[in-house]
């Protein structure tokens, strides 16, 4: 199994002191944990991308290419690049660019996104986000394949024999499709022979699993290897500690932080107490061996390869953030990569050590 560290760089009162720090501030400690990540021994590191309140991740390929530049070996994702939003050639220059600058150390993962702020700003509406995911995959796809692309679609004008420069390192990106419960995103993964990672984040385990479910049999069905299917999976929080009770007193006034904040976006409530939370949600709050009891259970429901954690303390100083992320790295992690088989992320996939 492999381990992601993600943030949606969030900027928000801290929850436990009130204090908000400075969006140059925030944006320098994501950085920070980058680095710490590295450091640590974890596989990869993400980057979100919202456009709107509480976030301030709207430029993902800026921040990754920052940290290309004070990292080597972790692999690089964004978590998700909203493809609906984007201009396709627009967004294959920055990660094109960012993937040479990387050593093609790139993975990225596309939604379709969601959000009052897409209509606002992008002109982006729930009626045809999808319509506009599909053509910017399409080609975003033949601009990193092709060096003479002639295409035509309804969001953008047309191209005839065009060059996208630079070039970029990787033959072929590994492009992975983000879904919450949407079995459209899990189909399209499946159709175009791409990884499928799922969000994991808000609700128990089992719509999850039917997610995937429904993606390994489309797989199948597309006449895909099923062994070659690829699957990755969040989770909804993350505090490890020595003592059960001492994770979960520890996590108590980021629970109250995140329902707080649910109430505020109007997101419904699936978990009334701390307790349930870490009970039935993915959240990983607890003891070592809690944690690692929970990831096999979830293991055996959606068979993942790929776990993302939070890389944010989320209100704990970053002692104890560093603590909980060594924790997990000491006992948690080689117990799972030892009985978990998992393929190679970023850099790793070539073993030549050269993506050509």
């Amino acid at each position: 199994m492999k381990f992601l560290l993600l943030t949606l760089i969030t900027h928000t009162p801290d929850p436990v002191t009130g204090v908000t720090e400075t969006a140059r501030a925030r944006l320098r400690r994501v950085v920070d944990s980058a680095r710490l990540a590295e450091d640590l021994g974890y596989d990869g590191f993400a980057v979100g991308e919202r456009h709107e309140d509480p976030f301030i991740s709207a430029a993902p390929p800026v921040v990754l290419s920052h940290i290309a530049a004070v990292t080597s070996r972790i692999a690089l994702f964004t978590g998700v690049t909203t493809l609906s939003l984007l201009d396709p050639v627009r967004a294959f220059e920055d990660y094109s660019t960012l993937d040479n600058l990387s050593d093609g150390r790139l993975e990225l993962i596309i939604g379709k996104g969601n959000g009052a702020a897409q209509a606002q700003l992008f002109h982006v509406t729930v009626d045809d986000q999808w319509e506009r995911n599909r053509e910017g995959y399409d080609l975003f796809r033949r601009l990193w394949d092709s060096d003479s692309v002639t295409w035509s679609g309804k969001f953008r004008p047309s191209l005839t024999a065009a060059k996208a420069l630079p070039r970029p390192l990787q033959p072929r990106l590994r492009i992975w499709h983000g879904s919450a419960t949407s079995h459209e995103s899990a189909d399209y993964a499946a159709q175009h022979g791409d990884p499928l990672f799922s969000a994991n984040v808000t609700n128990p385990v089992q719509p999850y699993a039917e997610l995937v479910a429904h993606y390994r049999e489309r797989w199948a069905a597309y006449g895909h290897d099923p062994a070659q299917a690829l699957v990755g999976a969040g989770t909804a929080g993350f505090l490890v500690a020595r003592d059960s009770q001492e994770a979960v007193d520890a996590y108590r006034p980021l629970f109250a932080a995140r329902q707080a904040a649910a109430r505020k976006f109007d997101i419904p409530i699936v978990f009334d107490t701390v307790e349930d939370f870490v009970e039935r949600s993915s959240a990983l709050v607890g003891s070592p061996a809690q944690v690692l009891d929970k990831l096999h259970r979830y293991h055996e429901a959606l068979g993942h390869e790929v776990v993302h954690l939070s890389a944010d303390g989320d209100g704990r100083t970053d002692k104890q953030h560093r603590e909980s992320l060594e924790l997990f790295q000491a006992e948690v992690a080689p117990e799972l990569r030892r009985h978990i088989p998992s393929r190679p992320l970023g850099a790793d996939r070539y073993p030549s050590g050269d993506p050509r």
